[in-house]
């Protein structure tokens, strides 16, 4: 059996200590873009919409103009402002604009740039906290929870790469500094060794895969909870009401927030489907049969269902819109109530005193 480094995993709290601070700062940063770009979001909505009236006024001069020369009279409508004053005063107003845009950023750019120190920090915490224990560092709750949560940070950083989803900010930061705090409050467990049971080289496959399909579907809770906020604002705004979101205007529309949303969750459902697979194949090679309806074993079904339904319904039944994002929120809630009330209320083969392995 592995010697276990107590000094190698003091250091791994430490790290995750720094991480969470660092995550905080970065929420923060992310926070305060969301609350002052939505602002500047709208004037440049404004000016667009101002331009755009002087361009409709500057080719209605013009017909008139030309309207004038065919009849032998030239007539200019004195309303209209002057086509070379219009034109000078757009390009003012839309560089200022851009000026705008590109300073209201800052804090995406401060939030980007301290999720990756953030995301170094909590790599090196996980990883030391496996030399530590001489295993990988998945064993019991605390470590499936600080491994997540790393996950959760690297998948939307890594995302970013192809696609800005910097909105998302708020939300995947909040996510990962509460499962930091949960871990370190609610789960913590010092650097060990893990129960016979769970020494297997399955738990790097079955746990493996289910963390990294937990942090898909915590991405996709993110923009399901966007989509329903995004989907209310479109509502009110076509029905005539103001729009007082401001903030969400840097948000995608609902429906590509929902294209996105499934596509990711198809990657996590089939995740899962390995998750619980591989699962039932430990669980023949620990205690001779591939299912007993465990109460573990039942919430993992059940979580598999509902993302099969989801995905289903959305395919097959037209179920778009408010009732998709509904029931993908349904089946991380199912995941969220799997990970905790299950783990620590309920015994079963999967209970070792609230530290079983995920």
């Amino acid at each position: 059996m592995p010697q276990i480094n107590f000094t190698l995993g003091a250091y791994s709290e430490l790290f995750m200590l720094l991480a969470a601070g660092t995550y905080v700062v970065a929420f923060l940063a992310f926070a305060w873009d969301m609350a002052t770009s939505g602002k500047v979001a709208q004037r440049d909505a404004a000016l667009l919409a101002g331009e755009k009236a002087q361009s409709a006024a500057k080719a209605e001069a013009k017909q008139a103009v030309l309207a004038g020369a065919g009849g032998g009279t030239t007539t200019v409508d004195s309303s209209s402002p002057a086509p070379s004053k219009a034109s000078g005063s757009g390009v003012v107003e839309v560089a200022d604009a851009d000026l705008k845009y590109r300073s209201r950023r800052k804090g995406a750019r401060v939030g980007v740039a301290l999720s990756i120190l953030g995301l170094l920090i909590h790599a090196a915490g996980v990883l030391s906290r496996g030399i530590a224990a001489g295993r990988v560092p998945w064993g019991n709750m605390y470590e499936f929870c600080t491994t997540g949560a790393f996950l959760v940070v690297a998948v939307f950083l890594v995302v970013l790469i192809r696609r800005d989803l910097r909105f998302l900010g708020t939300f995947v930061l909040g996510l990962a500094v509460v499962m930091m705090v949960a871990a370190a409050v609610a789960f913590y467990i010092p650097v060990g060794h893990l129960v016979p049971a769970l020494q297997s080289y399955w738990l790097v496959i079955h746990v493996s895969i289910a963390v990294l399909s937990s942090a898909l579907f915590t991405l996709t809770f993110s923009m399901a909870v966007l989509q329903l906020l995004q989907s209310r604002r479109e509502a009110k705004i076509a029905a005539g009401g103001l729009d007082t979101g401001s903030f969400m205007r840097l948000v995608p529309s609902s429906l590509t927030l929902e294209a996105l949303s499934y596509r990711i969750n198809t990657i996590a459902f089939v995740g899962w489907t390995l998750t619980v697979m591989f699962g039932s194949i430990w669980a023949e090679k620990a205690w001779g049969r591939f299912w007993g309806w465990d109460t573990k074993e039942v919430w993992s079904f059940v979580i598999w269902v509902v993302y099969a339904a989801y995905l289903h319904a959305r395919a097959t039944r037209g179920w778009t819109g408010v009732r998709a994002a509904w029931l993908s929120i349904v089946g991380y809630l199912c995941v969220i109530f799997n990970f905790t009330v299950v783990n620590i209320y309920f015994s079963g083969l999967h209970s070792y005193a609230g530290v079983s392995a995920g």
